[in-house]
């Protein structure tokens, strides 16, 4: 419904950018060339495990102070840019406004960051964080999953929307503190069939990576599941100011 609506108003009307809401010339879309100019993509060095980036650039990739004090069950996280300025506005837009058209122009972007540090052949599976039925019905979709099913279908990975389970609402992360924000997700997600997990790497994928909270449970719940590996792709990282 979000992409029909969407559709009809680009229909009458020129498209506009998801960010600034300046119009778009002819052969550009989603978000424009000033706004995509002031997005800051995350490149090396950063954390081995995490991918979060180092301020200093003159160091070595090594791990961060977080992964080496607490146990992350994936193998590695990685993530395309900064969680903050037009990046950020896009995802609000898009995860709260409706802005459905959104998914299928960040899937690019997914496809060609995840080139970057893996190839198709390292996976069997692509899986989506799974959002809870309550916070499904108020939004209307589950934006990681369509993050997961754009870049399922541009990097040859089959997707599996229903792996996961999420079997109670938590508290809006953006909310909670570290600490918090692990609490209150364990025990909130449960594999479905054991028998689809198990022996199988799978690369799990969400919109933004914050404290990781979230999706270390989803890896603790996979691996208890028989998975053989969990790695982790998200489109932005939230930097802890």
């Amino acid at each position: 419904m979000h992409l029909f609506r969407e559709r009809l108003f680009q229909f009458f009307l020129p498209s506009q950018c998801h960010c600034c809401e300046v119009f778009l010339e002819e052969g550009e879309r989603g978000i424009c060339p000033d706004c995509l100019s002031k997005i800051r993509w995350i490149t090396p060095p950063f954390c081995s495990i995490c991918g979060s980036p180092f301020s200093s650039k003159e160091v070595e990739i090594h791990l961060c102070g977080n992964c080496l004090t607490k146990k992350t069950y994936f193998a590695k996280a990685r993530s395309l840019g900064y969680y903050e300025g037009p990046l950020q506005e896009a995802i609000h837009r898009w995860k709260y406004e409706g802005r459905a058209s959104l998914a299928s122009f960040f899937g690019e972007w997914m496809a060609e960051g995840f080139r970057r540090h893996w190839t198709s052949e390292a996976f069997d599976i692509v899986v989506p964080v799974p959002l809870h039925r309550k916070r499904l019905r108020e939004r209307g979709f589950n934006q990681a999953f369509l993050l997961a099913r754009e870049l399922s279908r541009r990097i040859g990975v089959p997707c599996e929307k229903k792996m996961l389970r999420k079997e109670k609402p938590t508290v809006p992360q953006v909310l909670l503190s570290g600490v918090e924000r692990e609490k209150g997700v364990r025990g909130a997600f449960r594999v479905r069939e054991e028998d689809q997990v198990a022996g199988r790497s799978i690369l799990l994928v969400d919109d933004v990576y914050t404290t990781g909270a979230t999706v270390n449970e989803c890896s603790r719940v996979l691996m208890a599941g028989g998975a053989k590996s969990v790695e982790v792709f998200t489109l932005a990282h939230a930097i802890k100011k």
